[in-house]
């Protein structure tokens, strides 16, 4: 195998390493928004009073069951 293929191979899996540092590292930044924003929602829910918690909680439940129909194909 010629120097330069060898060159163009390690420049490939160089270029592919990179790729896949800078997908993990998206991914991890969208994980930890995800998680974030759970923690936020999860904390605004308990700073509700029981009737209002229960009132927002089944009204999130009907339109969650309403989407799932629609998609599919009963909506």
């Amino acid at each position: 195998m010629s120097a330069s293929n060898r060159v163009i191979q390690l420049a490939l899996l160089l270029a592919g390493a990179a790729i896949a540092v800078v997908a993990m590292v998206q991914l991890r930044g969208k994980r930890e928004t995800a998680e974030v924003t759970a923690q936020s929602i999860e904390d605004q829910l308990d700073a509700l009073d029981p009737v209002t918690r229960g009132a927002v909680i089944a009204r999130l439940t009907k339109d969650a069951a309403k989407d799932v129909q629609a998609l599919r194909g009963r909506g």
